[in-house]
């Protein structure tokens, strides 16, 4: 179903799309497919409600925010469930999303009383001077498969804490997901066209959003190729826009890290939701002295890992999202091997027992520049280790790519760390940590991983334009 004015729809034309859990093929939904006129209609709605939500107090927005988070927290087991037989995870990543998703709501209804203006030191003796911050408009924000529930409240919470009502557009993977969290701010009795949700084929539904004068800010979170191409859509109406894109993140691990954890943290970072999130470890440099060692340990631990359907107990590898993930992940590791890399564990898709998408845990040894694995993102658990002999030379491979989102640190020397952490091209570093990733902080890429920050006060700042005032007074 679509929401739509704060009710719930079928799509006008009718269709629907099918919804499938990828850990078994099997058809577990069908949904509305909405299209062009839905989504104009939905944008309407939107564009009424804002006069009225804009001018509500802080503190009443965050009243609004406060109750959809506790409706979630009464749902949690159902939407983690959902979450899981839609896109895959394993039932306990699924929980801390939820828990992440919640994080956002509890932090944007305390950030909804705080967004400030300024008061400008004068010119003239006769003039006053003042900013103001005011929200920008109706926000459509598109939501990716992968986090199908924190990256709906991560966009939307902020956006409607700073008085913009909003349009959602889910991945036609996850769709189910969207609905119970559409489902809760119903619940929380938000008033009618402030929170409106559109299913559907991205091709119809974000082309008229960025088409839409009345749509005056775009939020996405998925490839730097879909990415550019709706930064081009969003120019013939200069929208202000915010894009989480691509990742390739290194994670660096010198000699005098501590090695155990080092591996313990690659393994969180790396195979985390199948290795298919982008902050996730896509290539790990590791000091040419302790290269074998590491391998070797880390390879013995991931062997062990257990494969399957993410609600089965003791499964920490789900399936990927469907088969064009998996032929993409099994030639990257084709072409690993074909320009020198070693396999020391998995490289085979897994089937034993299993009718979903799956592929098997990967170390290769060996990686080096050749091989697609170095630049393109794989979004599969695979793992390339390549070395490196000077703090210098892993800087330089690390900042060696078009993308800048999360990049990965393991030292136990200071100097060492400030130095590394200060000379890396990404927005986010993790130093000995594999999860950096927290509601007040911001989180966003440099070059071709983004545009704006999203999360923290930093995320507020996306919602909202700022307004100058002069006033000269009588003398």
């Amino acid at each position: 179903m679509l929401y739509v004015n704060g009710k719930w729809k079928h799509a006008l034309s009718g269709k629907k799309l099918t919804v499938t859990n990828p850990a078994t093929k099997e058809n577990i939904a069908e949904v509305a497919s909405g299209g062009v006129e839905d989504t104009q209609e939905a944008i309407d709605a939107a564009a009424a409600a804002f006069p009225n939500w804009r001018n509500k107090t802080g503190k009443e927005r965050g009243d609004y925010l406060r109750r959809a988070a506790h409706i979630l927290r009464e749902n949690e087991n159902v939407l983690a469930k959902t979450i899981t037989e839609e896109m895959g995870k394993p039932l306990h990543e699924s929980k801390g999303e939820i828990q992440l998703a919640i994080d956002y709501l509890d932090w944007y209804a305390e950030e909804a009383k705080r967004v400030y203006g300024d008061m400008l030191p004068a010119s003239h003796e006769d003039k006053r001077l003042m900013v103001m911050k005011q929200p920008v408009g109706v926000v459509a924000a598109v939501t990716p498969w992968n986090f199908p529930v924190a990256m709906i409240t991560r966009k939307i919470a902020p956006a409607l804490a700073a008085g913009c009502p909003v349009v959602v557009k889910p991945a036609s993977a996850t769709p189910l997901s969207a609905m119970e969290v559409i489902k809760a701010f119903d619940q929380a009795a938000f008033p009618k066209g402030v929170v409106n949700l559109i299913i559907g084929k991205a091709s119809k539904v974000v082309g008229e959003m960025t088409a839409n004068p009345n749509v005056r800010k775009l939020t996405f979170t998925g490839s730097t190729e879909v990415g550019k191409e709706l930064i081009r859509q969003s120019a013939d109406t200069v929208k202000k826009i915010s894009m989480e894109l691509g990742g390739h993140a290194p994670f660096l691990v010198f000699e005098d890290a501590d090695l155990d954890k080092a591996i313990e943290c690659a393994i969180a970072s790396k195979f985390r939701n199948a290795g298919q999130t982008c902050i996730c470890t896509n290539r790990i440099y590791v000091h040419e002295s302790i290269s074998r060692q590491f391998a070797e340990k880390l390879s013995a631990k991931v062997i062990d890992m257990k494969i399957g359907d993410g609600l089965e107990e003791g499964v920490l590898i789900g399936p990927l999202i469907d088969a064009d993930a998996v032929e993409k992940t099994a030639e990257h590791v084709r072409d690993a091997v074909k320009h020198g890399g070693t396999i020391l564990c998995g490289g085979n898709e897994a089937t034993t027992g299993l009718d979903g998408y799956f592929y098997e845990p990967t170390i290769i040894m060996n990686a080096n520049e050749k091989m697609k694995i170095a630049y393109e993102e794989t979004f599969g658990p695979v793992a390339p280790i390549f070395t490196f002999t000077s703090d210098e030379e892993a800087i330089r491979k690390a900042n060696d790519t078009d993308y800048g989102l999360a990049a990965y640190v393991f030292t136990e020397n200071i100097n060492r760390m400030y130095h590394v952490m200060e000379q890396l091209e990404y927005g986010i570093v993790g130093i000995n940590d594999p999860a950096p990733t927290v509601a007040q902080s911001p989180f966003g890429g440099w070059k071709q991983s983004g545009l704006g920050r999203e999360g923290g006060k930093y995320g507020m700042e996306e919602y909202l334009e700022e307004k100058y005032i002069s006033i000269q007074l009588k003398k």
